[in-house]
């Protein structure tokens, strides 16, 4: 224990840094490649459909990240008029916001993969046969599984949380395909008002069980989909 954190904290604080510099760049450069290929270059000239994390990264957005495990980058700004007409505006803004969630859902996945193959390495059950053993072991290929499980558990959580349908989260975006113009102007009439409750569902622990639930089926789900890695191996 070092200045009162726990190992465990202390990695899941090394894996939030992770997905500070790493994750939330993929997520935004996901909805500027996005709508680059639907014909909007505005993110490309500013400089935003890149992975570099000092391009896309916001201070108040990776501090509540770090703190409470949610947290969002600067939003990647787009011209829906500069969108090729194959397809509607409300729907190229929507699955533009639809790819950063995705991204990290593919990068999740991934991981989920890379742990269901840890799991079966050598390295991981020697482990726990000398763990089970009560002989003496290192805590290194424990300390890889928890930042392997963290980083799944936190990407999952990060796209659920920009699911939710209010600005200034994806899952609006993604809404207001669905939608008319008159709740497009409900928005912005009461843009304060819904501002005040999304910092209010930040600060407060309002989102932790519902997400945390649906952040559990997601992982079980991703559980079923990798369950051919340990009946490949027998």
């Amino acid at each position: 224990m070092l200045y009162g954190l726990t190992q465990e904290r202390l990695i899941e604080i090394l894996v939030r840094l992770f997905i500070i510099f790493m994750i939330l760049p993929l997520h935004e450069f996901a909805h500027a490649w996005t709508a680059n290929k639907l014909g909007d270059d505005t993110a490309k000239y500013q400089g935003r459909m890149t992975i570099n994390p000092l391009a896309h990264i916001d201070p108040i957005g990776a501090l509540c990240l770090l703190v409470g495990g949610f947290g969002w980058a600067k939003p990647v700004p787009i011209d829906p008029s500069r969108f090729n007409r194959k397809h509607s505006m409300r729907f190229g803004v929507a699955i533009t916001a639809l790819a950063g969630p995705v991204s990290n859902l593919i990068a999740a996945f991934i991981g989920k993969i890379i742990y269901r193959f840890y799991e079966l390495s050598p390295i991981y059950r020697n482990y726990l046969t000398d763990l089970a053993a009560g002989e003496g072991v290192k805590n290194g290929p424990m300390m890889l599984a928890y930042m392997l499980s963290a980083f799944v558990s936190i990407n999952i959580g990060l796209a659920l949380f920009n699911l939710i349908p209010i600005p200034p989260l994806d899952g609006s975006k993604i809404l207001s395909y669905f939608t008319s113009a008159k709740v497009d102007r409900w928005f912005q009439q009461n843009e304060m008002i819904i501002r005040i409750v999304f910092l209010f569902l930040i600060v407060s622990p309002v989102l932790s069980l519902p997400l945390g639930i649906l952040s559990l089926l997601v992982d079980r789900g991703f559980d079923l989909l990798t369950n051919w890695i340990p009946a490949l191996f027998g």
